[in-house]
């Protein structure tokens, strides 16, 4: 492994006044994957990343690890080696991964009704419908009826009776629309239900504690001084180039923007801050996940191959049968075609490389995600928030360049 400690040449200072210091890149990086760190560089450059971090297995062997630029741009605090940051809707393959150990374990049917391991979700006409359209966002439940209060919505109970009591708002299984929110409630009280512990100490215990991750479901307060805040984004009207944007978020943008659209409908009564302890000490398994990108790319190398380090979390027959497509098409909710497995996202449009590869992507361009065909497990969390929905150019670049060394690998 080579040792990084340079300036990346040109890099941008998006948010840092003019005085500030270059950009650096820190880390390391294994002969042979040198292009995916110049990628990496490229980022700050040409993409407007301001702090970011991405790691990199094969063949279960950690071949990049780098991290570079601004953590935190008020106080100009730099990105470094233990910094953790929200990964938002990435946390749902960290999710996913809890219900098909128990799946594996033969404690859940997939296939059975949710209402055998919760009772109450029956309520509504909703007794027959599998767990396994949970995960595979065609249960009809992508929003609330009514918004919760943000005290409500950082609590558990709450959003789980609302769930549970509610109607969907389509026939489920005959469509599917992405649980942006609602699948961490409605698949984490499955996996609640049967094991009697919340996601967040169940994935404590059963991944990230065997495989030794800095990732977090509901974050302790003792990691609190590693966070790194978000820059927001606003998807209003006049605060985004829309020029710039493509078709897919072009797509994306106007549904977010129509009145009476599921995207646009309100969860809470009052804005949640992302940037604050109550967000991220709450356990929402369907996006505040904190972590780095070495623990999200470590957790997918469990998954393939010999797994990583003697652990391999699923079997190579759990992992087929969670990766089969469930779900693909025109969304009902973000009004593009999306495409799932069993709780994964799956390639589209070439948001993961290639068809094969499996994982999650989170609001504002972190991605984590498996190709056991090539043998990689990707991690990629970043701080600043752009409007990319699976085409966000700063991973796209990443993965055009591990594929371009790992065929180099091959001759």
């Amino acid at each position: 492994m080579v040792a990084l400690g340079g300036t990346l040449a040109g890099a941008s200072r998006t948010g840092l006044g003019a005085d500030s210091p270059a950009t650096q890149v820190h880390g390391t990086v294994a002969p042979g994957f040198e292009r995916v760190k110049d990628a990496f560089a490229a980022n700050f450059e040409q993409h407007g990343d301001v702090g970011a971090a991405f790691s990199l297995y094969h063949r279960g062997v950690k071949v990049v690890d780098v991290w570079g630029g601004v953590a935190d741009v008020e106080t100009g605090r730099p990105w470094a080696e233990d910094s953790i940051v929200l990964v938002f809707s990435s946390t749902k393959g960290a999710t996913a991964i809890c219900a098909h150990l128990l799946a594996q374990r033969g404690e859940l049917d997939l296939d059975a009704p949710v209402a055998e391991y919760w009772p109450e979700f029956a309520a509504a006409g909703k007794q027959e419908i599998p767990v396994r359209w949970l995960l595979s966002h065609q249960v009809g439940l992508p929003v609330f009826d009514n918004p919760l209060t943000p005290e409500e919505w950082l609590a558990w109970d709450p959003p789980v009776r609302a769930l549970a009591a509610q109607r969907p708002v389509w026939e489920p299984g005959t469509t599917h629309g992405y649980h942006a929110g609602t699948y961490g409630w409605l698949v984490g009280e499955v996996i609640r239900r049967i094991s009697g512990k919340s996601v967040g100490t169940f994935f404590a215990d059963e991944v990230a504690g065997p495989l030794g991750l800095d990732f977090w479901i509901g974050l302790p307060e003792s990691q609190e001084n590693r966070v790194v805040p978000m820059i927001g984004i606003d998807l209003q009207d006049g605060a985004v180039d829309e020029q710039a944007v493509t078709e897919r978020r072009r797509a994306v943008l106007e549904a977010s923007r129509e009145p009476d659209s599921l995207l646009n409908r309100p969860s809470t009564t009052a804005p949640v801050d992302m940037n604050t302890r109550a967000f991220r000490a709450a356990e929402i398994p369907a996006g505040n996940g904190v972590t780095d990108a070495r623990s999200l790319a470590r957790m997918y190398a469990s998954l393939i191959g010999d797994g990583v380090d003697g652990v391999r979390l699923l079997t190579e027959e759990t992992v087929a049968r969670a990766v089969a497509e469930q779900s693909n098409g025109r969304d009902e909710v973000v009004r593009v075609p999306t495409r799932f497995g069993t709780g994964f996202s799956l390639n589209v449009e070439g948001s993961l490389g290639r068809d094969g590869a499996f994982g999650h992507g989170g609001a504002g361009g972190s991605l984590g995600f498996a190709d056991p065909k090539a043998g990689i497990a990707f991690g990629y969390v970043m701080n600043k928030m752009q409007l990319v929905l699976g085409d966000d150019p700063r991973t796209r670049t990443l993965i055009a360049a591990v594929h371009e060394s790992v065929q180099g690998l091959r001759g």
